[in-house]
């Protein structure tokens, strides 16, 4: 039977909020070792991907996998917990989970290549989106979450009984050179008109150490200028990356006024001009852009969260407006910072934008508004905005349950804590380890007004080496997906679960 959890809300020091109970079913778990990543919902077929298994495991399983779920059973009984062969495999009580490609298939998947050959083969596929290009047929879009990054391309054709067949003739890599490449090409979304938005998680906090030689970090950048032949501008990477013309040239284009920042992922809502951003790592903060014009993220108002915390550990959120840009401008911008390498550093100094010049644009006395597009988060928390949430990751809607009226998006917080714990700020509740999915209801213009924890994982026990958090709970949620009916999966980034898994969850009346 399915697991029935009575989930409590944080508590401060000095509060404890009521519980409230609701359904949360174990329906998967990926191969020890591995991350659960690219969930992906497409009618009844669900998509995931299992990143970097541990590779001495001695089977098939020991490469990275990007595979799917031919007609779910979403409404299937609970997984049970793997044991002993089955850690070492994907288990699903959805249905069967069928391969479609691994690391290195074709001399191609995961292949990161410069114009002189290849580099490397990644073992971390993440996001995945399939665009139809006939009833049976498509493409399915992967990323490759790496320093740089990529996104491979395979031809799917569907037969009658659901699976899936890889036309191998028709598998590749995108080029990303046109863009300067990529950088950690993480969890995304498809668009309302059908074009596939990857996120460059940029890990790289201190633009003013990117080139500097002694930083902890500049072997990542190294990573870049082996790609290039030459130092990289930081202004060009930590974006929205469109793939246009996707059963075409498939080409990629950075959405600069989306800002510049670690983003986890973006989804556009049916107005096909708001769009939701979220930004991974710590005293990170959650934004907001609007395009000028529906189906076009080229320009529009970048905006950031402030949040005001409620006794039931909840968030009322308020949008502070940063800036209005187009990618025409703030291209311009970028390239004045061309040109800068290791030779120009200068300890105590900054080549690039100064926290000086954040604390100037945010009093009004900029000549332009540079800061806010390419100092996003340094920008969003100078204007007062709350920049204090730790390992923000997925963020998702359904189209169809929104229409329905459930009208709300979800969002995983993998882990509570730092900035969120610390007991200062407009975020103060208790740590977390095991992480926290937000629901959050919007009005009927799209916008989001709160942040309510739906599903709270724990508890943690440290003592507990290879299960710390709770083996009937959910474990650092990272992918969201959301079903027509509202229901809501969950996959997990864990070190705190042996085998990460992937969870439904049935919402209760909130």
């Amino acid at each position: 039977m399915k697991t029935r959890l009575l989930t409590a809300l944080l508590a401060t020091t000095a509060l404890t909020a009521p519980a409230f109970a609701e359904d949360l079913t174990r329906i998967g778990a990926v191969t020890i070792g591995g991350e659960v990543t690219g969930l992906f919902v497409k009618g009844d077929d669900l998509f995931f991907n299992v990143q970097h298994p541990s590779d001495d495991i001695g089977n098939e399983w020991a490469k990275a996998t990007i595979g799917v779920v031919p007609n779910a059973n979403f409404a299937a009984d609970v997984l049970p917990l793997p044991e002993g062969d089955a850690m070492k495999m994907v288990t699903t009580s959805l249905g069967d989970y069928q391969i479609l490609v691994q690391e290195g298939d074709f001399g191609t998947i995961g292949s990161i290549a410069n114009a002189e050959g290849e580099l490397f083969v990644s073992n971390d596929p993440d996001f995945n989106a399939f665009v139809p290009t006939g009833d049976d047929e498509g493409y399915l879009f992967t990323n490759w979450e790496n320093r740089p990054g990529g996104m491979s391309r395979v031809n799917l054709i569907q037969a009658a009984d659901g699976t899936y067949s890889v036309d191998e003739s028709d598998a590749m890599m995108l080029d990303f050179s046109p863009v300067a490449g990529t950088w950690v090409n993480c969890f995304g979304t498809l668009s309302p008109w059908g074009n596939p938005l990857s996120s460059e998680e940029l890990y790289f906090d201190e633009t003013a150490d990117w080139n500097n030689a002694e930083y902890e970090y500049i072997s990542d950048v190294e990573g870049l200028v082996d790609y290039l032949g030459e130092y990289p501008n930081p202004y060009r990477y930590g974006y929205i990356v469109e793939i246009t013309d996707p059963a075409g040239a498939a080409t990629p284009v950075k959405h600069f006024a989306m800002g510049r920042f670690s983003h986890e992922n973006s989804v556009v809502m049916p107005d096909q001009k708001t769009v939701y951003l979220s930004d991974d790592g710590t005293n990170v903060v959650f934004f907001k852009f609007v395009a000028d014009t529906a189906g076009d993220l080229s320009a529009g108002t970048l905006s950031a969260a402030k949040v005001s915390q409620r006794d039931d550990q909840g968030f009322d959120v308020e949008w502070i407006e940063l800036a209005h840009g187009t990618e025409a401008d703030i291209a311009g911008w970028i390239a004045e910072y061309d040109g800068i390498t290791m030779d120009d550093y200068k300890a105590g100094e900054t080549s690039y934008i100064s926290d000086e010049e954040v604390a100037a644009w945010a009093a009004g006395d900029a000549a332009d508004d540079r800061v806010a597009f390419l100092e996003s988060r340094k920008a969003a928390a100078a204007k007062g905005a709350s920049a204090e949430f730790r390992k923000m990751e997925g963020v998702n809607v359904n189209f169809n349950a929104l229409a329905a009226g459930e009208m709300y998006a979800y969002m995983a917080m993998s882990e509570v804590a730092k900035g969120m714990s610390d007991g200062e700020g407009d975020v103060q509740v208790e740590e977390n380890k095991c992480g926290i999915v937000y629901q959050m209801p919007m009005d009927a213009n799209y916008n989001i007004t709160a942040m309510n924890p739906a599903v709270v994982g724990g508890p943690h026990d440290k003592n507990a080496e290879a299960n710390s958090c709770a083996l009937d709970n959910i474990s650092n949620p990272d992918n969201i997906a959301v079903l027509d009916n509202g229901d809501v999966v969950i996959g997990e980034d864990t070190g705190n679960h042996e085998n990460n898994m992937i969870w439904l969850w049935k919402p209760a009346a909130m």
